[in-house]
């Protein structure tokens, strides 16, 4: 019951949100799932690292897909992006956890700069 309470309580949080907030959703779950990947290297769990890297690897690609040319900063971001999505490739294949670290330490700051974006501009942040 919690579980299903939970799943439904999230799926309304992500049908109500704005842009701005699922946006910061999608960083707050790459953060997550970098961190589930770092489990999985502690515990020696392959699958587990491999798949949640993929996952974020999803929601960086999403990240570059929804980018919007038209205003310089996104080449900027695309650049970051392209970095971190480099990192996490490095950091599957070859299962380096130092570059996995390295990433999502570039994530949080993209998340810390995003909820500075959303303060300024007062948009709402859980």
């Amino acid at each position: 019951m919690a579980m299903n309470a939970a799943t439904i309580y999230h799926g309304t949080q992500v049908k109500t949100a704005n842009p701005a907030e699922l946006t910061l959703m999608l960083y707050e779950g790459a953060i997550k799932f970098c961190n589930i990947a770092l489990l999985g290297f502690e515990k020696g769990d392959v699958e587990k690292i491999s798949n949640n890297i993929v996952k974020v690897q999803n929601i960086i690609t999403e990240f570059r897909a929804t980018l919007d040319f038209d205003y310089a900063t996104a080449k900027d971001f695309d650049v970051i992006y392209e970095y971190i999505g480099n990192l996490l490739v490095q950091a599957n294949i070859k299962k380096d956890k130092e570059k996995l670290e390295e990433a999502l330490g570039q994530i949080r700051e993209m998340r810390d700069l995003w909820k500075e974006v959303m303060r300024r501009n007062n948009m709402y942040v859980r």
